[in-house]
């Protein structure tokens, strides 16, 4: 178990504290200095080169923003977390552009820190769900061809406000929408699209929306449990072609979203949810498809789930939890 090297930067001694106790859950995690002020984060980060800085945005003689942009520059393979008490959308979004990979509200620390370190760590980005359903850029990096993201969801309303915002977005766009939604998620999903001032049987009729049952579709391309590629990448790119033909905007393209791999690991399959996460990345990288998907955190339970609630963090490049 390889050993990561964090520095903690905040002004209130007792914030670190409470953060080092926080850190002590996982042994590989060491707290290996601790910072201040925005000049003394630059000076140590720049000495040790941590795996990881946990930084906060109001710190004295220089602020978080600034000591992050200058140690991209120091100690350009040290990830940053913003662990921050400032709910500004805008300040949020200006900590990704100055390189944080994380940006997690303190209120939230106790619930979210752990989840946060672990999906930085692997170079994905976590955003704390005081934050859900804004959309934030990341101009600090070329932006990559696609998005794979995922929601943890607490609720059904969650689920639904997030997965409706997500394809009002695209269908308003001029995109087209791809939709494997569950049988319990459906009617709420007509709902919440209505009130988002779309007509999805319009759409559908346009083919620019194509719903389609959870179960239903995993039957056209699981083998023995198992998703098997051929028949999954055939599936699927027939969706996507057809799909592409009712795309109306200038630059149009098609989004997909869904709860294939979720039905999976809630059936007990979790090398089979893990497997079809890899295979939907697969088509985002080749048809340059942004892809959407909805777990329950219902259906992580403890200690016993976290190495797979890892691995399917790993597979996104963004997760979100509320």
């Amino acid at each position: 178990m390889s050993s990561i090297r964090i520095l903690i930067a905040d002004d209130f001694k007792d914030w670190r504290r409470q953060v080092r106790l926080l850190l002590q859950v996982r042994p590989e995690w060491h707290a290996v200095a601790e910072a201040a002020d925005g000049s003394e984060a630059i000076q140590k980060a720049e000495e040790l080169k941590p795996d990881l800085i946990l930084l906060d945005i109001g710190l004295p003689k220089l602020n978080g923003l600034e000591v992050a942009r200058r140690i991209r520059q120091l100690s350009p393979s040290s990830k940053i977390i913003f662990l921050s008490q400032n709910n500004d959308r805008d300040i949020v979004q200006a900590a990704l552009s100055a390189g944080a990979l994380g940006y997690v509200h303190k209120t939230e620390a106790q619930s979210e820190l752990l989840s946060a370190v672990d999906v930085v760590l692997r170079g994905k980005r976590f955003v704390s769900s005081n934050f859900k359903g804004h959309g934030f850029t990341d101009t600090s990096v070329e932006k990559a061809p696609h998005r794979h993201e995922v929601q943890f969801y607490s609720d059904d309303a969650v689920f639904l406000d997030t997965f409706a915002r997500f394809i009002a977005v695209a269908l308003k766009s001029g995109d087209a929408v791809i939709a494997v939604i569950t049988e319990s998620h459906r009617d709420g999903l007509f709902l919440r699209l209505k009130t988002q001032g779309l007509d999805p049987d319009a759409a559908a009729q346009q083919g620019r929306y194509i719903q389609l049952d959870v179960a239903k579709t995993l039957s056209t391309f699981m083998v023995n449990d198992m998703p098997d590629s051929a028949r999954f990448f055939e599936v699927v790119g027939g969706l996507i072609e057809a799909a592409a033909k009712g795309a109306t905007g200038q630059h149009s393209r098609v989004v997909a979203c869904g709860e294939c791999s979720p039905l999976l690991w809630a059936e007990g399959k979790g090398d089979a949810a893990i497997q079809l996460e890899q295979l939907w990345d697969q088509v985002g990288k080749t048809f340059g498809v942004d892809i959407l998907c909805g777990y329950a955190l219902s259906g992580f339970r403890g200690s016993e789930d976290q190495q797979v609630f890892q691995n399917i963090c790993a597979e996104h490049s963004a997760v979100y939890s509320q």
